[in-house]
């Protein structure tokens, strides 16, 4: 769906709580240790400094003029190894993100991404999720507002079909088909086996195919309690979305075999609401409380003394921001 239809009727609540809060930029403090509180030109890599290294798979940041070679060193002393995850140190929605497999590619991604980017150890837990969390400034307790389970883009064999047909029967795959042509790991030609599931994208975002299923019915005393230890161990993030790769939920929730790829602040999504099943109207409740969580903690943290973003700056960050993406031909 086209985001203005997604967000428009809950726009309105936020006008709302922006005349309410006397700012229409009160996003901004419902982190004070993430830029602009993670609405926007926030950088990945600083808040991957919040976070306890044992939290998240190994990570290098990659600065703008650094040369390939200086990158290729990097990359040995840190022992990371092919494949792995490379993306923009800003950005969202899957924006620039992409597995490489070989130096050739690396080389290729450092040519069409002209800005700073992240290189991260891939990992390969198999369940991909999200959690968004809130919790108020100065209370113990948090809670657990969304968690979504996310279907990487596959499709099935059936032993007669080229991938290129069976991606243009997949009505989630054809989407996607354009820019499947021009992924060198990926042969149109081949006819899968019979119940073969090839994987299309390794990575679970959505609008690069990946399916969102809701699973607040698993949202438990458990699963909160471990992410409000998580938070508490990041210095000044109250509200945001977690995504993270593990073996599955009860490992997660006992602390074991996960691994946070990314933390999103107030610019991130409740993402059950793009459940298939989801239906419109409660996702607009689920984006009402969404905003509401956000204020509050954005509230708190102003009587706290964090102040609001002034249209001026914020002029000037989306500024900055477009001329960052600009640089960005991937």
């Amino acid at each position: 769906w086209p985001m203005w239809m997604v967000y428009f009727p809950s726009s309105f609540y936020y006008v709302y709580l922006a005349l309410r809060a006397r700012s229409f930029f009160f996003f901004s403090a419902s982190n004070p240790s993430i830029e602009n509180g993670g609405m926007l030109y926030e950088s990945k890599w600083k808040i991957y400094n919040l976070i306890p290294k044992s939290f998240y798979p190994n990570t290098l940041f990659v600065a703008e003029a650094e040369t390939f070679e200086n990158i290729q060193k990097k990359l040995v002393a840190s022992e990371i190894s092919y494949p792995f995850i490379a993306k923009p140190d800003i950005g969202g929605r899957g924006f620039g993100v992409k597995k490489i497999d070989s130096e050739q590619e690396l080389m290729k991604y450092r040519e069409a991404v002209r800005v700073s980017f992240l290189i991260q150890e891939f990992v390969d837990y198999p369940l991909e999720l999200s959690v968004f969390y809130f919790r108020k400034p100065g209370s113990k307790k948090g809670k657990i507002t969304s968690l979504t389970i996310k279907e990487l883009l596959t499709v099935i064999g059936d032993g007669k079909s080229s991938l290129n047909e069976l991606i243009r029967k997949n009505d989630r795959a054809f989407l996607q088909l354009e820019k499947l042509k021009s992924d060198p790991r990926i042969n149109l030609n081949e006819i899968p086996a019979k119940d073969k599931k090839v994987l299309l994208v390794p990575y679970g975002n959505h609008v690069l195919g990946a399916m969102f299923l809701n699973y607040n019915h698993f949202i438990d005393d458990a699963l909160t309690a471990r992410f409000d230890n998580i938070s508490k161990e990041i210095k000044g993030f109250y509200f945001g979305r977690f995504d993270l790769r593990c073996s599955n939920l009860e490992d997660l929730k006992n602390g074991i075999n996960f691994s946070i790829l990314e933390l999103n602040g107030a610019g991130a999504e409740p993402a059950h609401i793009y459940d298939p099943n989801f239906s419109y109207f409660k996702a607009q409740n689920e984006l009402k409380n969404y905003y509401k969580n956000m204020y509050q903690a954005s509230a708190e943290n102003h009587k706290r003394g964090v102040p609001y973003m002034k249209y001026k700056d914020f002029r000037i960050v989306r500024k900055l921001e477009k001329e960052y993406k600009s640089k960005i031909t991937i």
